[in-house]
């Protein structure tokens, strides 16, 4: 018997687009599309609001998509929101209505509304249950204008609430930019006398003057918001350290002599209010760093604008012996530059997986453009098994074990029958990648994530089931048997909850934070993957049960036993180009999710 194919998974977006947010708790409050301010009878909070709006493009073309974040900020208070109005507005004209379109993730807490007769013009929320986050997919229109704004209402409870928080600002390529604008809780770019960074920061002279490495690759800081950027420069007997990124409380980076995070020397640039304190610390572990008692930075510069933070610093190549955990930059080190969250100076858990460079690096050795990657290695080999386990060899064994066996039922190799033998290779390949692929992140964690979500608990069922496959097989009872019905249910259930949880696991693996592939892309190319499956799957079940003609021998060609023959060879050979066809657009798929993890 085979591991059974999975029924048709359904994968659907809803397009649309965002405004208002007049505080029912059923988020149907298309009155206040057009100020996007709440009938509730109080004013707009005076206080910075505990929320932030992040997007993960700064330019986009029509018809691009956007993906936008609204986030409470940890605090001691432990800020959430119940309800909620997205917009995207023509920031030279923010008075002239919502622009673009919408897509929902979570439809279970956001919904569209319908303003200005437009179908899906704004989000809200769908009940007044407490939220941290929300996320949605922003088209842009045919015809969009040279710059959008996202701008959000947040309730967090009937009488506090902000009233259009103005979020990132977006420019259509090629279209000049826009001078910085001021966002709600953040500071206008400010110097002072004793805090100021007198020049942009570019990345013009990268590999030629200075070293850097940043994400994107080959991103300008002067140019692009979402640019993460870390220079430096020798000077005399010291080193020039210029640190850039969109970060709601702090950006830093690290020397490591390893890939693995403790016992690191650490530069941290904190946002504190409306100004930057730079300062080095030193963590052991996965721990909080601690700050440095002795001051071994000077010349430090420091700018925000529009939710990004830039410090600049000059610190000696060597430090003397008395001061502890400082690196020698004469010494070749692993760079990782983080991001993330921080409260009254206190830093929270990076937002993302650390960028780390690809190669150690000798701070004050020849300038060069270096390179890095968010992902571990172990854990682009944990998805790269699984991936062609779960995606190409168990499908590709489905299919031979439930559509082939009669073409081959007489032919053997080495002693067994050929779909027999395809059937079980490709199974215990897939076993095999399973077992390396599910002890990889073992490995890298040092232990369980409990930080992953229902992934690895799916992971380890799938693994589970994954071992039962074979184990039964061998004890399975002989085909002329009573017992042999009981035996063909069980593999057939047991492979296909396996294959149906694999694919799961994998929708959520590729958007966890050690590998955060792009979204929603990836996601649309996984569920290309399934669709094409179900098709293939569905083509050869519809032959198999004689629904269209090729191939198929009907009774009034009983006498005619060679055109029997002709006709049996022809639904083979339709069914081998079906299985054919089917490989050729499962490696596509395949390939472009593997050469995406390389990426990353």
């Amino acid at each position: 018997a085979a591991w059974p194919s999975f029924t048709r998974l359904g994968l659907g977006f809803e397009l649309v687009c965002l405004k208002t947010v007049l505080c029912f708790s059923n988020g149907k409050v298309e009155q206040a599309c057009d100020d996007m301010t709440p009938e509730h009878g109080h004013q707009s909070s005076p206080h910075p609001p505990p929320y932030s709006i992040t997007v993960d493009k700064s330019k986009f073309s029509p018809l691009e998509q956007i993906k936008v974040t609204l986030s409470a900020v940890p605090s001691e208070n432990k800020a959430h929101f119940k309800g909620f109005l997205i917009e995207a507005r023509n920031a030279s004209n923010p008075n002239a209505g919502p622009v673009g379109c919408f897509t929902l993730l979570d439809p279970e807490i956001s919904q569209l509304l319908r303003c200005n007769d437009r179908e899906g013009a704004a989000v809200s929320h769908t009940s007044e249950v407490s939220k941290t986050e929300v996320q949605v997919i922003w088209t842009a229109p045919q015809d969009p204008p040279s710059s959008v704004q996202f701008q959000v209402t947040v309730v967090q409870k009937y009488k506090l609430y902000w009233v259009r928080i103005q979020g990132p600002v977006v420019s259509l390529n090629d279209a000049p930019p826009l001078p910085p604008l001021p966002t709600a809780g953040q500071s206008v770019a400010k110097t002072t006398t004793a805090a100021s960074i007198l020049s942009d920061f570019t990345s013009d002279d990268c590999g030629i003057k200075k070293s850097c490495l940043r994400e994107p690759a080959g991103c300008d800081p002067w140019k692009d918001a979402l640019c993460y950027f870390l220079s430096f420069r020798t000077e005399d007997a010291s080193v020039v350290f210029e640190l850039s990124g969109p970060a709601p409380g702090y950006i830093s980076f690290a020397l490591s002599t390893d890939k693995w995070m403790g016992e690191d020397d650490v530069y941290l640039c904190i946002k504190e209010d409306d100004r930057v304190d730079i300062s080095a610390a030193y963590v052991q572990g996965r721990t909080h760093p601690v700050i440095a008692s002795e001051n071994v930075l000077r010349d430090t510069a420091w700018r925000l604008a529009d939710g990004v933070i830039q410090c600049r610093f000059r610190r000696n190549i060597r430090i003397p012996a008395t001061y502890q955990n400082r690196s020698d930059l004469g010494e070749a080190h692993y760079l990782f530059m983080a991001h993330g969250r921080a409260e009254g100076g206190r830093t929270h858990r990076h937002d993302r997986q650390p960028l780390i460079s690809t190669n150690p690096v000798l701070i004050t050795g020849l300038p060069e453009d270096l390179t890095g990657s968010r992902s571990h290695l172990l854990i682009k080999f944990h998805a790269v098994f699984m991936l062609i386990a779960w995606m190409t060899t168990v499908s590709t064994g489905v299919i031979i074990a439930r559509y082939f066996k009669p073409d081959w039922a007489e032919t053997t190799l080495c002693g067994q029958r050929v779909w027999f033998q395809f059937h079980r290779a490709l199974m215990l390949v897939t076993v095999l990648l399973t077992c390396i692929g599910f002890i990889l992140p073992f490995v890298y964690r040092g232990g369980w994530s409990k930080r992953a979500g229902s992934h690895p608990y799916l992971g380890c069922t799938v693994m589970a089931l994954a071992l039962i496959q074979p184990i039964m097989a061998l004890f399975r009872p002989a085909p002329d048997t009573s017992r042999r019905y009981v035996f063909n249910w069980l593999h057939l259930g047991t492979g296909m909850i396996a294959q149906v949880i694999a694919v799961v696991a994998i929708c959520l693996g590729i958007h966890q934070q050690a590998l955060l592939l792009p979204a929603p892309w990836s996601t649309g190319v996984l569920a290309g993957y399934v669709v094409w499956f179900v098709l293939a799957d569905l083509v050869l079940e519809v032959h198999r049960r004689g629904l269209f003609s090729i191939g198929q021998y009907f009774h009034f060609n009983k006498k005619l036993f060679l055109y029997y023959i002709a006709i049996s060879a022809l639904g083979h050979c339709f069914k081998k180009i079906v299985l054919a066809v089917y490989l050729c657009g499962n490696l596509g798929f395949l390939i472009i999710l593997l050469a995406t993890i390389g990426a990353v």
